[in-house]
This record gives C-alpha cells, structure tokens and sequence, in this order.
C-alpha cells in the first residue's frame, strides 16, 4: 500500500495511488523553476496545483530557495522525497531573484524551462499552453502576460505597484526596444539553449531576469505572449522592496551601455556620491565650532567613509552583506583600501594638473581612478564571495 506524502499547510497532498509517478526515460521535457524566500506555506499548495496542470507532461519542479528561516526547503525535501519531479535547491550566502532563476534553469537537464513565482500568483494552467507553442516551432520565448489581451495585472497589484509596473515596462520598451509587451514578467518559458548561451553575460542581482535574458541575447528571439490573470498572493510577503527599483534602473544602465556600466559599479558610484554630500554636511557642520580644518576634514572623511560602507553593505552588496563581527572588520579593510584609493586618485590629478591640464579635467580624472579601484579592490577583497 502506497503511503501517503507529507502534508503542508492547509492541503494535504495526494497519495500516489492518485498521482502516479510515470517512469523517466532519458529526463523531464519540461523544468518548472521556482525561486523562493519564506514560501514554506505555498509549496504544497503549488506542487499539488502543478500534478493537475501538467498530468500529461513529463515534468520536474525545482525549488530554488535563499536560505528561508521558515522552513521552505524541507517542505520541499518531504515532499521531495516522495516525488521524483519535486527538486530544491538551497543557497547559502547568496540573495536574489535573478540569480536564484539562473541556477535553477542551469540545473535543468530539460529542453524547455519555465519561470514562475512560489507565491500562486501566476497562472500554472498556462503551462500547458506554452509548451504547446514551443514543441510547435511557433516560438523560442513564450511570455505569459498581464497586458495582452484579457491580460490583467489588478487583482494580484495594489494600484501604486501597478503604476509602478506599467512605468518600468515602458521605461524597457523605451530605452532597450523590447519587442514584448510585459517585459517585466516573471512568468514565462523557454528554450534552455537560449539561457546557457547568454548566461555568463546575465545579472545575478535583481528580479527582472527576462528582461536581462531578452537585452543580453546576440540574436533575435522568437517571442510570443499569451494573456493571463495574475492572481492576489494567498500567504506569505512579497520580495520586492525599496532597493528594487533601483536595481533595476541599473540593469538599464548596464544594458543601454553594452555593459561598460555594470549595475554594482553603478550602484556603488551612487552611494559614493551621496557619501560626498555628506562629507560636506560634515565638514560645515564641524568648523563653526573651532576645529581646525585638519581635524575637521579628518572626521569628514572618516564620516563619510563609515556611510559609505554601511550603504554598499546594505546595498550594492546585498546578497554578500557582512554582519556581526565580519560588518566591523569589513569596515576596516574598507577604510584601508579606500584610504589608498585616495593617494592614486590625487596622485593621478595632481601629475595631470602639473601637465597644465584644465583643473576640472585633472580632477576627474582622479576621481574616476579612485572610484575604479575602491570598487575593483573592495569588490575582490572586501565583499569578495565566500
């Protein structure tokens, strides 16, 4: 007698008396790839969903979760362990949509890969469909959209988030000529080949890996949308947070640049530019009160450095953040290395300015040399991966 499979959450997944589990024969022809951060309560609502959608499809899940604190990935293990197609990956030290899509598509042995959230939001009974449409030749990328058709976004997006969608899409349609109408989806499938080629160029920080997918590929891919609801999220927090947007205002960048501007560069140059604002602030705030501008200048620098780092911490380097003892001795190797940083940059302005070039030229240049080795050293150093 079959045993049944762990439950989770509110649903109880079926036996596989109910589910049969077909033999393989030379792997899955479809991989679902799911990222995940605290979904441990959607996974057995999701696989259970996937078993009705896909009953006629050789099929694998994959489960790519971010080291979740609530126990997501032995939800997924249990279940796991009595399906075959249920895989899950865990990440450690490591943060972020688009890097967790990635390395679950490159875990694929399938031709074919789709893309879709752990929070039920998108629609799994157009899986179907978009297979169809691959295993026909009609395309190489099918993107389940929310501004097609009978499309919609509303009753998943509260009205700013829509807002903000519809500004992003429009900003990519601008800006990198996407031929599609939701770049910005996060459901959609394809032809593996088409990511392994494009891989090493993708960005492993941010959420909108289609988009990245689409602006990095050498060639023109064969794209087709299909119209879908996207669905209120039923437990759980949304990823998306205040540095998104930014993140992906750097994606752009990096783009629309052939990335000679990649987004942590751009990021970091962000954050140290708001450092100079406040090094300034500093500096006036100190020499009203009698400091002398040695020693004033001295705690707007070091002011101005500790912002720096916590803000690149917190930020450009999010999905390497140092805590704990790691954030205080990151702070000092950051100091060093930036204090180093200083001593090129003037030394470059200076020999440039002594070769009677215009001061706001030398001045430039120096900074654009200290910038380029604080964030080259920093990058190798400083937050280099674990």
């Amino acid at each position: 007698m079959n045993q049944a499979a762990p439950q989770h959450g509110a649903l109880a997944l079926a036996t596989d008396s109910v589910f049969p589990v077909a033999a393989r024969h030379g792997g899955p022809e479809l991989t679902i790839v799911v990222p995940t951060l605290n979904e441990r309560a959607n996974i057995g609502l999701l696989v259970a969903r996937l078993r009705h959608s896909l009953a006629r499809i050789d099929w694998e899940v994959v489960f790519v979760d971010d080291d979740s604190k609530d126990g997501t990935i032995r939800a997924v293990r249990d279940i796991a362990a009595g399906d075959h197609r249920v895989r899950g990956i865990r990440r450690i030290a490591r943060r972020g949509l688009a890097g967790a899509c990635l390395e679950g598509i490159l875990s694929s042995s399938a031709p074919i890969v789709a893309v879709m959230d752990g929070d039920l939001q998108h629609d799994e009974k157009c899986l179907p469909a978009m297979l169809a449409i691959l295993q026909g030749g009609e395309a190489e990328l099918v993107i389940a959209s929310r501004y097609q058709g009978d499309g919609s976004a509303s009753g998943g997006f509260t009205r700013l988030r829509s807002g903000a969608s519809r500004l992003a899409t429009h900003l990519a349609r601008l800006l990198l000529k996407t031929p599609i109408n939701d770049p910005m989806s996060g459901f959609f499938m394809l032809r593996r080949e088409i990511v392994d080629a494009v891989a090493p160029r993708l960005s492993r920080q941010g959420f909108k890996v289609l988009l990245d997918i689409v602006a990095s590929s050498p060639s023109a891919i064969r794209i087709k949308e299909i119209p879908y609801v996207f669905g209120p999220r039923l437990h759980g927090e949304s990823k998306l947070d205040s540095l998104v947007a930014l993140e992906y205002a750097g994606l752009l960048v990096a783009r629309m640049s052939g990335d000679l501007i990649s987004t942590r560069f751009l990021a970091f140059g962000l954050v140290g530019s708001a450092g100079v604002v406040v090094h300034l602030a500093v500096l006036h705030a100190l020499l009203p009160h009698g400091l002398s501008f040695a020693v004033a200048q001295t705690a707007a620098m070091f002011t101005a450095m500790a912002f720096n780092y916590t803000l690149n911490n917190a930020f450009t380097y999010r999905d390497q953040r140092r805590r704990g003892w790691r954030f205080l001795t990151g702070l000092l190797m950051f100091a060093a290395l930036c204090s180093f940083g200083v001593v090129a940059g003037v030394g470059v302005s200076t020999l440039l300015y002594s070769g009677h070039s215009r001061w706001w030229v030398a001045g430039l240049a120096g900074a654009v040399v200290g910038s380029a080795w604080n964030y080259i050293t920093n990058s190798a150093i400083t937050w280099r991966r674990q």
